[in-house]
This record gives structure tokens, C-alpha cells and sequence, in this order.
């Protein structure tokens, strides 16, 4: 026992260091020596009650006795277990109806490149890809439209991006409509993705807080409205998951692979304050569609996202990069796939790999259980019915892209 408790605080203490340094290197090892006196003292975790009843359930203990081993030196973040459970496992090479993926970046840009997406598009079924292009404006997004739209007609739609330059300018509000006016004139079907996840829309943690240009800041309030009357949905990022405002610690619910996207103790708004900045814009701008990527990062509570979607009829969603979500509690997600359909695009942002594609249909469209999945979570199949699966897939996302 005394042996898997210095496992333990070993553990954290190496973490710790790590990102007391600033560095996003996954080594539990301190990136720099650290004396004995400038060590914290640790918290003795397996007497402690609520981190108990968190490892082992309130019901009872781990059941048999811990004791040292071998597995004392494996290091957190190279833990991956196999699972021994044996399970029905389906192959779903195609999607069962044309899709459109709503929600994919640049991962492409030479011609041999591009042709081998759009093979890959063929035989997974993906109809069309929506390009978010952002920062890509004036003769950035041209290049991206000859290379995409022109070459490929049909299979790419182009996002535009914003310039966030200058934006303390008096004159940024009036500038910032007539860039998009022309990202519009050269093919642009909507604008994003774009990204506020706490220091604002430059990501720059320096500028003091009251500077920095927010979704809800005034000064963009034309650029909105300019949206909504050329019908360009806008692809919004507001805040991040929940689990990036939570302590870097024994009780953080990710694995250490993603603590880089931690804004634990910056000096930034915190979660609730993000989503109540977008819900904000939603009210004051209701002619305007958002489409509030990776499920609004709020796939974690759908109930208090089903309010969110029940006030604000202009709250969109893609189910972008939250597969895990999705898949780890497949009842729930299910029902609200289902009420919400005709709201809700289909999206990857996760590169343009057949597998990824293809564990996106086995999510959907199967109801397999304990699927490998990311994050260090298993998913189970949410086995869609008919009418969810085309309304996400395709019929939804022509509607708003008017495609």
C-alpha cells in the first residue's frame, strides 16, 4: 500500500511540474530539477473519503486488497488498457445515407492531396465537405475556392474566416462587414470557425481583460447582422469543454494527453460566463444562425442544452469532435438527437482518415457496445433510426447552407 501511494503522489507531483513550467509535454517526469523544499505537501488520497468514493463508487470498496507491483512505474499517461470484454462488433464501411461533414478544416492543399479526399469521400459516403477556412480572408480564401469549389465542384463548400486585426480601430466594424462581403461575392457559404475559448477571439492572454474583443462585444454586432441577411450560418467555438476549467489533479476527468487545453487559474471568464457571452449574441442577433460547434461544448449536460435550443430558435449544433459525448451516454444523446434533428449537422473535425469516418457510422448507426473510442472512454451505439440519421447526415445541413 505505502509503495502504490508514492505512486500515486509521485504521479501528481509530476504533473504538476510540468505544468507549472508552461510546457504541454506529456512526461509526468519534471521538466525542471525540483528541491524537496519547494514540493507541496501531497494529500494522501486513498484516505481520503470523496476521492474513495470517486476510484471506487459510494457502495463499497475496491474489493480485493491493493498491493505493489510491477504496475507501480507505468506512468498515467502511457496507461492504455486492453479490454478483455468480448462484445458484437460492426463494420459500417459506408454511411447508410449521403452525408454531408459540416465541419472539417484545410487537411488538404496540393492538388494529389485533395484527390485522395475525395476518394476517400466516395467510398465512405460523405456527399460534400464544408471547408472552415478561418483565418482565410481576401486573396488566401481565392486560392482555397480555385483549389476546392472550382476543382471539385459540388464536393467542398468554403467557410470564410474574419480578420481580428486592429480590432480596437474605430473603423474595424465597417471594415470587418466589407471583407465579408467580399469572402461572400467569391463563393463563402458561411463564416467560422471561429474561437473564443476564454481569451477572446485574438487568443491573446496578454491583452488585459476588459481589451480583448469577445462573441458578445458590440463592435461585432454588424458583422452578425451582415450575416443574417446574406444567410451565412456562423460556426462559433465559445468556450471548451467543462473539464479544461477544472483543476489539473487526481479528480480531472481527462487524461493528461489534452491538459494543453486547460484554462484552469488563467486569467479568463469562466465556463458559465462563456456560454452565457454566446447565449447573449443569440438573443440579440435571432436573424442570425449559430452553429455552435462540438455540441455547443455542452454535450456533457443536455439538459441545460435543450433549454438553450428551446429559447433560442437560432441555436444550431454540429456533433463535431464530441463523439465521446455522444457515446458515452447513448440513451440520452440519442433522445435529443432525435427531438433536435432538423437543428443538428453532422461534423468530424478530425481529419480526413477512412477509420475516423467509419467509427462515426458504427457510433450512429449500430448499437454495439463498449466500442473503443477516445479519451480513455468506451462508446455504445446510439442505432439512430431512419429519419435522425438523413436529417443529421445530409437534410439539415442543406437547409441552412442552402445547398
Amino acid at each position: 500500500m505505502t509503495k502504490r501511494r508514492d505512486f500515486i503522489v509521485k504521479s501528481v507531483l509530476g504533473l504538476t511540474a510540468g505544468i507549472t513550467t508552461g510546457s504541454i509535454n506529456l512526461s509526468a517526469e519534471p521538466s525542471t530539477p525540483v528541491t524537496g523544499s519547494s514540493i507541496p505537501a501531497q494529500p494522501n488520497w486513498q484516505n481520503d473519503p470523496h476521492w474513495r468514493k470517486i476510484k471506487y463508487g459510494d457502495w463499497g470498496g475496491p474489493g480485493v486488497s491493493s498491493q505493489p507491483g510491477p504496475m507501480d512505474k507505468i506512468l498515467l499517461k502511457d496507461w492504455a488498457p486492453n479490454s478483455l470484454v468480448i462484445t458484437q462488433e460492426t463494420f459500417v464501411p459506408k454511411a447508410k445515407y449521403p452525408a454531408i461533414d459540416s465541419h472539417v478544416h484545410v487537411v488538404a492543399k496540393t492538388p494529389a492531396d485533395i484527390a485522395d479526399w475525395v476518394k476517400t469521400m466516395d467510398e465512405v459516403g460523405i456527399e460534400t465537405s464544408v471547408v472552415l477556412t478561418h483565418p482565410a480572408i481576401g486573396d488566401d480564401f481565392a486560392k482555397l475556392v480555385k483549389i476546392f469549389k472550382k476543382a471539385y465542384p459540388g464536393r467542398f463548400e468554403l467557410y470564410c474566416g474574419v480578420d481580428f486585426t486592429n480590432f480596437e480601430k474605430n473603423d474595424y466594424p465597417k471594415r470587418v462587414v466589407e471583407q465579408l462581403e467580399r469572402c461572400h461575392e467569391m463563393g463563402a457559404c458561411g463564416v467560422g470557425e471561429i474561437h473564443d475559448k476564454g481569451p477572446g477571439f485574438t487568443k491573446d492572454i496578454n491583452i488585459p481583460p476588459n481589451k480583448r474583443l469577445h462573441v458578445d462585444d458590440e463592435r461585432l454586432d454588424a458583422f452578425w447582422e451582415k450575416c443574417a441577411e446574406l444567410k451565412m450560418p456562423v460556426s462559433l467555438h465559445v468556450a471548451d469543454h467543462p473539464s479544461a476549467w477544472t483543476p489539473l489533479d487526481v479528480f480531472q476527468e481527462r487524461t493528461p494527453d489534452y491538459q494543453h487545453f486547460s484554462q484552469y487559474n488563467r486569467n479568463v471568464p469562466s465556463f458559465d460566463e462563456m456560454i452565457e457571452k454566446r447565449n447573449k449574441v443569440l438573443e440579440r442577433h435571432p436573424n442570425t444562425i449559430f452553429i455552435a460547434c462540438h455540441l455547443g461544448n455542452q454535450g456533457h449536460d443536455l439538459g441545460t442544452l435543450e433549454q438553450a435550443m428551446q429559447k433560442y430558435p437560432n441555436l444550431y449544433l454540429d456533433t463535431s469532435a464530441r463523439d465521446y459525448e455522444l457515446g458515452r451516454t447513448p440513451r440520452s444523446s440519442a433522445k435529443f438527437l432525435n427531438v433536435y434533428k432538423d437543428r443538428i449537422v453532422f461534423g468530424t473535425d478530425m481529419g480526413r482518415l477512412k477509420s475516423m469516418y467509419q467509427i462515426h457510422w458504427r457510433l450512429l448507426e449500430t448499437d454495439d457496445e463498449y466500442i473503443p473510442g477516445r479519451v480513455g472512454w468506451r462508446y455504445y451505439g446510439l442505432d439512430l433510426p431512419e429519419a435522425t440519421l438523413k436529417a443529421l447526415y445530409r437534410d439539415t445541413a442543406k437547409k441552412i447552407f442552402n445547398i
